[in-house]
């Protein structure tokens, strides 16, 4: 086994529910690999609303601010009330302007769909999905959609970018801008603008309907999709779907000086110290994490190992139809980091 003779300092942020259960399961995956984490353990979530009147205190970001890297577990959001959402905090706040979604198919798990291999990039500061919405009059309510050239340039840069750097073959733009003419229309002509700087690779346009039809009928057509806010968050959990579910995806949020890296899945408070969560989507977010920190040869054999283990129908949670613990998903994992 390779150990890494660099010791990282990493945030880490358990979150809620069956949070804490998946970073100890993250730690013994990592640790095996033979990677150094400085672990700087902080609290956030819907425990932490309720003793100091946020979800997300200042003394997290600034934790953050100092690593500048952060593993989080989900973190509950309450439905129609209550405190706004941790995550869109964390976003806003550190401006994590790129919300990065691989999607890949892992084979032997037996989905609907093969060879799906794609990456969503979607806008995260900005857009119907920040939540600024009031009250016009008694029953009314409006809710804004607010784009900038600049969010719109930004994310469109780090797309091409993105794909130029992994080679990839093109960047799709989805958008609604023959009904939002203004609002999608400026999205959609600063990826035109940014993709004359990238001629290597394609740029394509699709309607997000119809991609959303796409998607559930050819997902292989696609490469690296680049989106906003709202559609962003929707369309990361379809194509979750097509390679087995929300347990087996990894998430990470990507600004100019921190990166948080995350499962996109609940924090499902009915299960929470069972040991019965699937610990796979925040252990392959954690591989990105140490993609990030140049990691690269304890990333692939982590990932390996994951995919070897979801392979054997034996070693599947409850989620993908089977009957294996955390504690047995874990122990299969670092049984197979060579």
């Amino acid at each position: 086994m390779a150990v890494s003779s660099q010791k990282h300092a990493v945030t880490q942020i358990p979150g809620d529910g069956i949070g804490p259960e998946l970073t100890e399961s993250v730690e013994a995956v990592i640790e095996a690999a033979g990677v150094a984490i400085d672990w700087h353990r902080v609290e956030a979530g819907a425990d932490v609303h309720v003793k100091h009147g946020t979800p997300l205190p200042e003394s997290v970001l600034n934790q953050i601010r100092a690593d500048g890297i952060a593993l989080k577990g989900p973190i509950g959001t309450p439905i129609g009330g209550g405190f706004k959402s941790a995550n869109v905090l964390l976003r806003q706040s550190l401006d994590l302007y790129a919300c990065v979604r691989p999607v890949k198919t892992i084979p032997g798990l037996g989905t609907r769909f093969e060879n799906v291999d794609l990456i969503i990039i979607r806008e995260n500061t900005e857009g119907l999905y920040s939540g600024l919405e009031h009250r016009v009059a008694p029953g009314v309510v409006e809710s804004l959609k607010v784009v900038t050239e600049h969010a719109s340039l930004r994310i469109a840069r780090y797309a091409f970018e993105l794909a130029t750097r992994l080679e990839r073959k093109s960047v799709t733009a989805v958008h609604k801008a023959n009904i939002m003419k203004l609002s999608d229309g400026l999205f959609l002509e600063c990826a035109r603008r940014v993709s004359r700087d990238f001629p290597k690779i394609e740029l394509r346009e699709i309607i997000i309907d119809n991609c959303a039809m796409q998607l559930v009928t050819k997902p292989e057509q696609f490469d690296v999709l680049l989106m906003d806010n709202l559609y962003g968050d929707i369309l990361s959990d379809l194509c979750a779907g097509l390679v087995g579910g929300l347990g087996v995806v990894p998430g990470s949020n990507v600004g100019e000086n921190c990166a948080v890296f995350e499962a996109v899945h609940g924090s499902a408070p009915d299960i929470a110290g069972k040991r019965l969560a699937n610990p796979s989507a925040l252990i392959l977010s954690a591989v990105e994490m140490l993609r990030h920190l140049g990691e690269l040869d304890a990333a692939t054999r982590i990932e390996r190992a994951v995919h070897e283990t979801l392979a054997e129908p034996k070693q599947r949670t409850r989620d993908l139809g089977g009957t294996a613990t955390l504690d047995d998903i874990t122990r299969a994992i670092v049984d197979r980091i060579a």
